[in-house]
């Protein structure tokens, strides 16, 4: 007897997460694009190899707990007026939207065997095709798009080695990249409960 798939409740396991952001209108943008997510999205390791992640992205839903480390180190630093009072409730939002997706085709629309390297320019294009489906202004679809595009800092090459991300510029694209980069550090470790869930 041929089973039938379990559907993901994709807004539960990132909850925590959505909300962190302020504002109802971005938020419900962000639940769109989350339910537009692959289903491996929420099962894959942030890494097959270990080589680039902590222990805590590794195994099944290693890529969502990489994504969660990412969106809670964002809010640690939001949360320093030193840090947080150089940007606006909405660009905070965005931003924690982007992080919330950066690496959401991390494999691709369609699942792949292997990391795409072009997975940010990927999610980039699929934010546009859907941009009608969310409740975000011309300029804030393109503030998400600018974040994700360039949450890879310096690793712009491909595997052959052409040039095909752009490098972080703004304060928005490199405080992205930060919380990335610092998501994917073997140094930090972050707590993580039976429910993927940060627990402290």
């Amino acid at each position: 007897m041929e089973q039938t798939a379990v559907k993901i409740d994709k807004e539960s396991l990132l909850k925590t997460e959505i909300n962190y952001i302020k504002s109802d209108r971005i938020k419900k943008s962000c639940i769109k694009m989350v339910e537009l997510l692959p289903d491996y999205f929420f099962e894959i390791a942030a890494s097959s190899t270990g080589k680039y992640h902590p222990s805590y992205a590794l195994g099944k839903g290693g890529l969502l707990r990489h994504t969660k480390a990412a969106v809670r180190i964002a809010i640690e630093l939001l949360n320093d007026p030193l840090i947080g009072n150089k940007y606006t409730s909405n660009e905070k939002d965005l931003m924690i939207m982007g992080l919330i997706l950066h690496d959401g085709l991390k494999l691709g629309i369609e699942k792949e065997a292997y990391t795409r390297f072009d997975h940010p320019l990927i999610m980039k294009d699929y934010i546009i095709a859907n941009k009608d489906k969310l409740d975000l202004e011309e300029e804030e679809v393109t503030f998400l798009c600018d974040v994700i595009k360039t949450h890879m800092g310096v690793w712009t090459t491909d595997y052959n080695g052409n040039e095909v991300l752009e490098k972080p510029t703004t304060k928005y694209q490199n405080f992205v990249h930060m919380c990335d980069f610092l998501a994917s550090r073997k140094c930090l470790l972050l707590p993580f409960d039976e429910d993927n869930e940060i627990s402290a």
